[in-house]
């Protein structure tokens, strides 16, 4: 491993350092030909590439942070041939494939409400929830597994103690509360230089048995995510749109070439219960007793709920609104109340 991780801090591009073990046959002989100074790289990345592994694990160690090498990762993402080498962890990896969630940071509110259902129902079904944590349709979507406390995947451009963008640092941490994982093939510090966004999505759709498309442009990260998974063999799924929206181009395209066409969270569902069995959907039913039996009589506040069942106010009131829609609840001045 310390080769490895020695040049792991190198910071050259997967497709560079793929290159130089082809060539020179290993992490050990990629370091001694930076020391030599035959593998030309910047002094910063020299430098940083002579700091022994023991301290790169410690500071990694502080820092809650763990490396898992190929060896290790989940076999749907360790056996595909641009895998990755190593990757950075915080949280939780999952063993099982997920559903990847993507699209357009210039997302439309209605692509951003379709994001966050889709993130919540696939939490829902007990499915881990792969995204990017950028702007727009990832951020929508992490959210909707967060309320729903389930478990969600975000794969960075840079490195695991850098937040990008910076308004979702909170998002990113509770991903990790809620039982999830940031993950990244890049090491502490390394910044989010725009090249390295289209190499980590082959980590997104490599954890992914599906993949989603819910609104993209003709270009950008969610038509390469798409594209990546269709060489990776993943399924690939898209929102149908407007033919003359932008934001829906993208997805136009993908169904025509044959992408699989989904509408709402339901649909959603049903499709990827085809391609990972089906959903073993958490114990909602259960809850929903549990709220039926503590607002008693009078009613109890969300928050109220939240404290006595030790659960999110989010996931609470997601799980109010289904009783709502069942009849069986109502909310009136604060208070969740039963229905006579």
């Amino acid at each position: 491993m310390n080769a490895r991780l020695q040049v792991a801090y190198v910071g050259m591009h997967p497709a560079r350092r793929a290159q130089l073990v082809d060539r020179l046959g290993s992490a050990d002989a990629i370091l001694a030909s930076i020391r030599k100074g035959t593998v030309d790289v910047p002094e910063h990345a020299r430098l940083a590439a002579a700091v022994s592994a023991g301290d790169r694990l410690e500071q990694l160690a502080e820092q809650g942070i763990a490396v898992v090498l190929r060896e290790g990762m989940p076999s749907h993402l360790a056996g595909l041939p641009d895998c990755p080498d190593l990757l950075f962890v915080r949280g939780a990896l999952p063993a099982r494939p997920g559903v990847a969630v993507v699209g357009s940071r210039r997302a439309t509110a209605y692509g951003m409400r379709l994001a966050n259902a889709y993130g919540r129902a696939l939490a829902e079904a007990n499915w881990p929830v792969v995204s990017g944590l950028a702007r727009g349709v990832d951020g929508s979507a992490h959210r909707g597994v967060v309320d729903a406390d389930g478990c969600g995947v975000a794969v960075l451009g840079c490195g695991p103690d850098i937040w990008y963008p910076k308004e979702h640092r909170a998002l990113g941490e509770q991903v990790v509360v809620t039982g999830g994982a940031i993950v990244t093939e890049y090491p502490p510090g390394t910044p989010p230089n725009g090249w390295r966004f289209p190499t980590r999505n082959r980590i997104i759709s490599g954890l992914s048995a599906v993949v989603v498309v819910v609104e993209a442009a003709r270009t950008g990260g969610a038509l390469i995510t798409a594209r990546t998974a269709l060489m990776q063999g993943r399924e690939v799924f898209a929102v149908p749109g407007d033919i003359d929206r932008p934001t829906s181009e993208g997805c136009n395209l993908l169904i025509r070439d044959g992408a699989l066409p989904v509408l709402d969270a339901d649909d959603l569902i049903e499709a990827v219960s085809i391609v990972l069995g089906p959903s073993e959907r958490r114990a909602s039913v259960t809850q929903g007793d549990e709220i039926l039996r503590i607002i008693g009589p009078i009613g109890r506040s969300v928050d109220a709920l939240a404290e006595e069942l030790d659960r999110s106010a989010a996931s609470v009131l997601a799980d109010v609104a289904r009783l709502e829609t069942l009849g069986l609840v109502r909310r009136s001045e604060g208070l969740v109340c039963r229905n006579r």
